[in-house]
């Protein structure tokens, strides 16, 4: 379970290219939560089932593991390449949907896509990354930060002009994005190196003997899962339900979302140099109370907390890519997809229960209770095996 060391060099061609194709693939993924408020009015569902959504969304995230096992069998780079104009078809459609369960499927399709990206993708980083795993992590995970802070401004600007039918109109973006990867990326083989013959039970083994480390993933993923999702996920109908301004929960979630591509960005170098044990730690600290004055804020001064609070909320997830992709293991991709599954999981069961807890007393008391619940992310953090320490 030691790290091992690397002294390859990074290619940052290779990692701005990656990091800008996660860019636009969740660009169009985040259209679902800013959409919500016109969905739910016009189709006429509960928050509970704009909630089921997101799961069902999250629904091909079970089988993630599988999908690295596959990845380290076939060609996963055309993974990679063809999501990004497969998730744009089906995102792009939401907007026209005519009914709940064509939306449903709109968004299994475009989750079916989201897992074929997000297992190879972050091993193509760290082939990429040499011994700066951290770095090459946090500019990954900045472009799926910033795309969920374009994504929102995206939709309102959508909706300004042609109304929430007008989405499919991005469409062939995300056709040129995957032309342009092709072109790109189709020589990058993330598989080198995987030893081709596995005895009976090896992928178990290897489950197993990082298990320690998943747990202590899972944890802090758990208690802070419920309050990311009140944000990421709840927070343009929290706000439009508390102020009827449709166009400031746009402006709230996308400077969320910014202020998190910072923390993504910066949390990984910070974790290369003072360990990814102590980040986390400040991180968990932090979060909750943020979180709490968050809440108790209202109008333009809730702006400068949410910068703070996105920065912190967003950072764990390329300390936790980073502490995954260090284990001594040729066999990456099953590894970040047994991570990726945890993740699924986790969040599909918080978005869910976010919802239901909101449609039976209120969403100001829902989030309240999430900003307690995440301060137990500390203690998981604690849990943390020793030997996730500082990079030297």
């Amino acid at each position: 379970m030691k790290t091992g060391k690397d002294n390859r060099k990074s290619d940052h061609h290779g990692i701005y290219l990656i990091s800008a194709a996660h860019l636009l693939h969740d660009t169009y993924t985040a259209f679902l939560a800013q959409a919500l408020p016109l969905l739910m009015n016009k189709l006429g569902f509960s928050t509970t089932l704009g909630g089921m959504l997101s799961v069902v969304q999250r629904i091909p995230s079970m089988f993630n593991f599988l999908v690295g096992i596959l990845a380290e069998n076939v060609k996963a780079r055309y993974f990679v390449i063809f999501s990004p104009a497969l998730t744009a078809i089906a995102m792009s459609l939401i907007g026209v949907a005519p009914g709940y369960i064509f939306l449903t499927v709109l968004l299994f399709v475009s989750g079916v896509s989201s897992t074929l990206f997000h297992v190879p993708a972050p091993v193509m980083i760290k082939k990429l990354s040499g011994n700066r795993v951290g770095r090459g992590m946090s500019f990954f995970m900045l472009g799926g930060e910033l795309a969920r802070t374009l994504g929102p401004l995206v939709v309102v600007g959508i909706v300004s002009i042609w109304g929430i039918e007008g989405t499919w109109r991005m469409i062939p973006l995300g056709l040129l994005a995957s032309l342009v990867l092709f072109l790109k990326l189709r020589h990058v083989n993330i598989s080198k190196n995987i030893p081709t013959e596995k005895e009976k039970g090896y992928y178990w083994k290897i489950f197993v003997r990082f298990l320690p480390v998943f747990m202590a993933i899972a944890g802090i993923t758990f208690f802070q899962a419920g309050m990311k999702s009140s944000l990421t996920f709840y927070l343009p109908t929290f706000i439009t339900q508390r102020t009827g301004n449709y166009e400031f929960s746009g402006l709230s979630l996308s400077i969320l979302q910014l202020a998190g591509a910072a923390g993504t960005f910066y949390s990984g170098n910070i974790s290369d140099r003072i360990g990814r044990k102590t980040a986390l730690f400040i991180i968990t600290l932090v979060t909750p109370v943020m979180m709490w004055i968050f809440i108790h804020t209202s109008g333009w001064f809730t702006i400068p907390v949410l910068v703070v609070l996105g920065f912190f909320m967003m950072a764990p997830t390329p300390v936790f890519l980073a502490i995954i992709h260090e284990l001594r293991t040729e066999h990456l991709s099953f590894v970040n997809g047994v991570y990726m599954t945890i993740n699924f999981f986790i969040n599909s069961t918080m978005v869910l229960l976010v919802g239901y807890v909101s449609d039976q007393l209120g969403m100001e008391t829902t989030f309240k209770i999430t900003a307690i619940f995440a301060i137990f992310a500390v203690f998981a953090t604690l849990r943390l095996p020793g030997i996730i320490r500082k990079k030297r």
